[in-house]
């Protein structure tokens, strides 16, 4: 490319995609991710690597069906740097075909599937927030230090909801657990009373949950509702109390979670990050929203590293793959499979804040078992 033509691509504003749910069942886990991402760019001038960001968005409203197509729009229509995308991890499953094909630059903001950096991972494919086992595998050990020895699991039943039971089963097994129910709703139903009565008369000594957004807060209300808080403990996953306490009242109170983020961090990064959040939103970040930042933050990573040169792939992904974030969360840095290597934390809930009680996991690197790239 000659000199001028190369100034040219670079002073060409940066074509970022946003395929993700502004509608339906998690649709603030979406807004949280675009705001997020857009504070990390104000924090930068607007701009990575010198040029401007502008933005092409999709609401991918939670529908695998429609996810090829939809990042083809981003891709072939709107030709866009990168795609940023999604929550639901069918929507996600369905996308990596298309960017592997594609080879366009692919950053996952918050979807958990394990296979996107197992067995579908990629140069291309970079995940900025954690996998499904991340999050499930430390929670095993926390039961078993507290003396639950049987519980129930209940979970919605569709690809994450599968791979968090399969990765709490992994932990709470190696300690010598036992699950002695496996419960799955249809997604996105929230009917949950039959289910709670099932668990009544099981009597486990705990019972973990997967679930998120508004189906998390109305299972929150329904275990609450059926009589079981206070007579049997209840775990999960971070995003069954994330992001929905002011909607519960103390339906949520005392429950426990694993999770790479908590609201009483004591990290400079995460004090500036939710003052700068609730100055420029008016309102509290939540994980989505840090997740969002941070997805921001790796991309300026590899953009900044090639000054703006977004052709120039090699260099850029290496910059991204070596990158140490200074996250909200911690520091985390990139796994060989593109995952970030984080401490997980164990969180109970005390009025409307997930408070830290202790680091539940240092480090933890998701196994990424089948990535072959």
């Amino acid at each position: 490319m000659l000199p001028t033509a190369l100034a040219n691509a670079q002073s060409a504003k940066l074509r970022v995609g946003l395929m993700l749910p502004y509608t339906g069942t998690f649709a603030q886990l979406g807004t949280g991710v675009t705001n997020g991402f857009k504070l990390a760019v104000a924090e930068h001038g607007g701009k990575f690597g010198g040029r401007e960001v502008e933005y092409f968005v999709v609401d991918d409203e939670s529908n695998p069906g429609n996810a090829p197509a939809n990042a083809n729009k981003l891709i072939q229509r709107d030709k866009v740097d990168v795609l940023i995308g999604s929550v639901h991890s069918g929507v996600s499953l369905g996308i990596a075909k298309v960017v592997r094909e594609t080879g366009t630059l692919w950053i996952v903001p918050v979807s958990l599937a394990n296979e996107l950096t197992g067995p579908l991972c990629a140069p291309n494919i970079f995940r900025a927030s954690f996998s499904s086992w991340q999050t499930d595998f430390p929670l095993g050990k926390v039961l078993m230090q507290r003396g639950h020895k049987k519980v129930v699991h209940i979970t919605w039943n569709y690809v994450t909801g599968q791979e968090n039971l399969a990765g709490f089963k992994e932990g709470y097994e190696k300690e010598g657990g036992k699950i002695i129910k496996e419960l799955f709703v249809p997604f996105p139903q929230v009917e949950f009373q039959a289910l709670l009565t099932e668990i009544a008369s099981i009597k486990p000594d705990a019972v973990v949950a997967w679930f998120a957004g508004a189906g998390s807060a109305k299972f929150l209300k329904d275990y609450q509702a059926s009589g079981l808080k206070g007579k049997i403990p209840l775990f999960g996953s971070g995003y069954l109390t994330d992001g929905i306490l002011d909607a519960v009242g103390n339906a949520a109170e005392g429950v426990e979670t694993t999770f790479p983020y908590a609201d009483d961090l004591d990290i400079k990064k995460d004090k500036a990050f939710r003052l700068a959040y609730v100055k420029m939103f008016k309102m509290q970040p939540d994980t989505a929203a840090m997740l969002g930042y941070d997805t921001a933050q790796l991309y300026a990573a590899g953009v900044n590293a090639v000054k703006g040169d977004v052709a120039n792939k090699v260099a850029m992904i290496k910059a991204m793959e070596t990158a140490k974030i200074d996250s909200p969360r911690g520091q985390w840095t990139m796994s060989k499979s593109h995952n970030p290597v984080q401490d997980v934390y164990l969180r109970k809930v005390v009025g409307n804040e997930n408070k830290v009680v202790s680091v539940a996991s240092k480090a933890l690197a998701d196994p990424a078992q089948g990535c072959k790239a």
